[in-house]
């Protein structure tokens, strides 16, 4: 009486459209479980963020790896090539560079040793006033020679001779040979055969040695004329001894100090010369002078005087 009604539909026949429709719904649950299983684990791992967008990248063809490796090749070659031209340019620059001096002395034997931290103490001055000429290429010797020179009057020459090291250079220095001698004022001075006048010599002491027997005193001024009187014997001395004579002596005469008496080797006669005159002119005179005496029999004669142009008169 209470028992469960059974099902008399448990038993009936399923109708065919039923029967279709399970066994569709069936097959597409097992594709979809399939599909699940067969699927990438990449595509849901644990702690991985998930991103709805994704770069569909292309692989590259090898042609292109080829093109793209010969870029970079062509960047490190230009690259390269800059530093080395760099490189290059900084040597040759360090190379041509005068930072630091060295003076020497040239082949001729001095007679006394020279301080050589004067000459690249001057020589360091004219750099610092011409910097461009800090380059071994563009350094003007002449002018450098000039300038050295009018600080230490004792200097002749002044030539860059070599590079002992990185940005250093070699100098070599001339100094000037004496032709003749005076003491002024209580110094010597000397002079050369181009008639500079310098205190400092570094060679013999000349054998031509001036003898002041003016009477001027030094309060007048001597020291200026005897600068100018120097320059004018320098020249005499080379003259004469381009003419085969070698002056031994000159006096300054009593009371004036613009006429020279020059004596010569060898020679009883000696010659009156004037400043005022030039050296080359009146030595040609003196020379005409002394052949003419010594070819007529007038070689005892006491002096000749060649201070008038154009005539020379001896007694």
């Amino acid at each position: 009486m209470f028992s469960k009604k059974k099902n008399s539909r448990a038993n009936e026949p399923v109708p065919r459209r039923r029967r279709v429709a399970e066994d569709e719904f069936d097959a597409g649950a097992t594709r979809t479980s399939k599909s699940a299983v067969e699927a990438p684990q990449t595509q849901f791992r644990r702690n991985q963020t998930l991103s709805s967008y994704r770069h569909n990248t292309p692989e590259e063809s090898s042609r292109q790896k080829a093109h793209t490796l010969a870029l970079q090749r062509r960047k490190l070659g230009g690259i390269f090539l800059i530093v080395a031209v760099a490189v290059v340019a900084l040597a040759l620059l360090l190379w041509q560079l005068i930072a630091q001096v060295h003076v020497m002395t040239s082949s001729k034997q001095l007679s006394t040793t020279f301080d050589n931290g004067v000459y690249e103490k001057s020589v360091s001055e004219y750099l610092n006033l011409n910097p461009a000429q800090r380059l071994r290429a563009s350094l003007d010797e002449t002018a450098l020679s000039a300038f050295v020179s009018s600080e230490l009057p004792e200097v002749e020459t002044l030539e860059l001779s070599g590079m002992p090291g990185l940005a250093q250079s070699n100098f070599t220095v001339t100094f000037r040979t004496p032709v003749a001698g005076w003491q002024i004022n209580g110094k010597q001075y000397y002079v050369d055969a181009d008639g500079v006048v310098f205190e400092k010599n570094y060679y013999d002491a000349p054998t031509v040695q001036i003898v002041d027997e003016s009477g001027v005193s030094p309060e007048q001024g001597s020291a200026v004329v005897g600068t100018r009187l120097l320059g004018f014997l320098g020249r005499i001395v080379s003259e004469a001894q381009g003419r085969g004579y070698t002056p031994v002596k000159a006096i300054l005469p009593t009371g004036t100090t613009r006429q020279v008496d020059v004596y010569f080797e060898n020679k009883t006669t000696y010659v009156k010369f004037s400043i005022d005159r030039g050296a080359g002119e009146q030595m040609e005179d003196a020379d005409r002078a002394l052949k003419y005496l010594e070819s007529h029999g007038g070689g005892g004669a006491g002096y000749v005087d060649v201070r008038v142009s154009g005539r020379a008169a001896y007694k």
